[in-house]
């Protein structure tokens, strides 16, 4: 308990201490929001990568999925290094970079305005972004929660130490971010990541040495005892395997918080580098996580206390020495709090940057806005903690859920608005709509658990609608971007 305790405390010491220290770099809105766009590969790709991989991934994703779905989990990390870091990265990295350097464009929705010369696409993109940040970041409070309550001792019961642990993970979230905005995340972020790579190492190590495995081969044989399924690299559901790629891959394509580390870059050599350095910690640390999890099977005989989101947690419990509970806690804690600073940061920016100064009150200074960003940043954590103590859904529903309806909005307009001259501004809103009510859709007719399929099917509905939608765009209409 000591020994966690210390490990903990040393690591939150860091944290806050870079938030204070970066506060001496932060001098404009410019600075708060992007580090004055002079991130490096290493800054750039590790905030990338660890907003990638927050406690949703470690907890609610490997565990549960890990549980259905056995070794052939092992393929959404590798999905999500392809995809979802080494395209992406290839494909909307630099052409995101030209563009809103070009048109001086701060986040997702003021891109949408610039671009488009649309003041409602830039309200609604900016409130869409808000809303469906609000029970992703939820999601990743109740990972925390779960894994710190857990793994604690507390002399409490498990619920008042689930609500104290959230509690706190809001307040450290808000001490370096309201202090030092971009910059504090980005240096915290390339801290955090590699913890998480040593982390996982160590995790997966464990993992497959203890008795319950006794070594990959033998864990393999008996995942297949238990259901011959469970031992392949195709799985009991080969579909839906498919469709959990597809959206934490291509979905992270059209999420705000992660297109915002591509305005950040300093460089098109910063953007080569980045592309290796992500690529590598995502299938590292994503192969590694959902690894782990898919050995959930051979330590319980059925889901602990009935809930997916409790797998990882009392699985690393009974398996890992104190030392190394207090690595994976710091790990689960660094994976969460980049993540968590980027959602804080993009969501704070559409209320204060993308709403009020740009629509409300245009003429607001520099210091009233940062003042302005960061009581939203207050705002946005208040609500996204009181919903994790509040709301019952699983984590892995409400990431799905967001990331769908996210991704499903933008990805249409975004791709085609960095590539494509012809789209315009009505294209834009007939993609988005489109992808937007797809999603909203399927989940009313068939349910909020549909969310990963609907995510799939609303983000192609996107890209297609806004694409046939440029077909019919004159070709000697003007736009903005050339």
């Amino acid at each position: 308990m000591v020994v966690k305790i210390i490990i903990m405390a040393v690591y939150i010491c860091i944290l806050v201490a870079v938030g204070i220290i970066s506060r001496k770099k932060v001098n404009s809105v410019d600075d708060f929001l992007l580090g004055g766009r002079k991130m490096g590969a290493w800054l750039s790709a590790m905030a990338y990568g660890t907003t990638y991989f927050s406690a949703v991934i470690f907890i609610g994703y490997a565990g549960g999925i890990g549980w259905e779905m056995g070794t052939s989990a092992i393929w959404i990390g590798v999905g999500n290094a392809l995809f979802g870091s080494f395209l992406a990265w290839k494909v909307l990295a630099k052409r995101t970079r030209e563009i809103t350097v070009k048109l001086n464009a701060s986040t997702m929705p003021e891109f949408f305005q610039k671009r488009y010369n649309s003041q409602g696409i830039k309200i609604f993109a900016a409130l869409i972004t808000f809303i469906f940040l609000v029970p992703y970041t939820s999601s990743v409070y109740k990972g925390l929660g779960y894994m710190f309550a857990k793994m604690f001792d507390f002399q409490i019961t498990q619920n008042q130490a689930y609500i104290i642990c959230v509690l706190i993970m809001g307040v450290f979230t808000l001490a370096y971010l309201v202090l030092g905005g971009y910059v504090a995340s980005a240096w915290n972020d390339l801290i955090q990541g590699i913890i998480m790579l040593v982390g996982i190492v160590a995790i997966v190590i464990s993992v497959v040495a203890s008795p319950e495995v006794s070594g990959l081969s033998n864990g393999i044989e008996a995942l297949k005892e238990i259901q011959p399924e469970l031992g392949t690299l195709i799985g009991p559901d080969p579909m839906k395997l498919i469709s959990l790629i597809l959206l934490t891959s291509f979905g992270v394509w059209g999420l705000p918080q992660m297109v915002h580390k591509y305005y950040a870059i300093k460089s098109n050599e910063s953007i080569k580098a980045g592309t290796i350095i992500a690529t590598a910690f995502a299938l590292i640390v994503g192969v590694g996580a959902y690894f782990t999890g898919s050995w959930g099977r051979l330590f319980f005989d059925q889901i602990p206390n009935g809930a997916a989101d409790t797998i990882m947690p009392e699985m690393l419990a009974s398996t890992l020495s104190d030392p190394l509970i207090g690595i994976f806690m710091v790990l689960i804690f660094s994976a969460s709090m980049s993540t968590l600073s980027s959602l804080v940061l993009v969501s704070s920016s559409a209320i204060s940057v993308d709403l009020v100064k740009g629509y409300i009150k245009k003429d607001m200074t520099d210091k009233k806005q940062m003042l302005l960003m960061r009581l939203c940043c207050i705002i946005f954590v208040a609500i996204s903690v009181v919903i994790a103590l509040t709301n019952n859904a699983t984590i892995i529903t409400l990431m799905n859920l967001s990331w769908g309806t996210l991704a499903g909005c933008f990805m249409g307009p975004y791709l085609l608005g960095i590539y494509s001259k012809r789209t315009n501004k009505a294209a834009a809103w007939t993609g988005m709509l489109a992808g937007f009510a797809t999603m909203m859709t399927l989940v009313i007719i068939n349910g909020i658990s549909y969310s990963t399929i609907g995510g799939c099917i609303s983000m192609a509905v996107s890209v297609v609608v806004t694409l046939v939608a440029t077909l019919f765009v004159k070709k000697n209409v003007k736009q903005p971007v050339r």
